[in-house]
């Protein structure tokens, strides 16, 4: 999926992804799995989806219902496709941004 290339597998504070059962699978199923006690409290500027990424794909794919999820996943992923490319370009920071957070130990920068 990443090509050989390093990844972090990022989760929000999302029930589902919180729960006590979400949390062991992914300890014993997950490389460098961080729970979810030591996730940032808010950190949009640390996920490259919630560079408005997430609104976008819900207001265009979910605007009409979906009776399926393979419909839901076609029209997501022809709204993917429609995302510009500037908004696309916003994650690139990540790697900055993640930097700045780590040199004030988690603190604002």
């Amino acid at each position: 999926m990443f090509s050989g290339q390093p990844f972090v597998f990022q989760q929000d504070g999302a029930p589902a992804h919180t729960a006590n059962t979400t949390q062991d699978w992914m300890k014993h199923n997950t490389p460098n799995f961080i729970h979810k006690d030591e996730w940032p409290p808010y950190s949009p500027d640390l996920n490259p989806m919630d560079y408005s990424v997430w609104s976008i794909l819900e207001n265009k794919a979910c605007s009409v219902s979906h009776n399926t999820v393979s419909s839901l996943k076609i029209s997501l992923c022809r709204e993917w496709e429609k995302i510009p490319q500037e908004t696309a370009c916003r994650s690139r920071r990540i790697p900055e941004q993640t930097q700045g957070c780590h040199f004030q130990k988690g603190w604002l920068y």
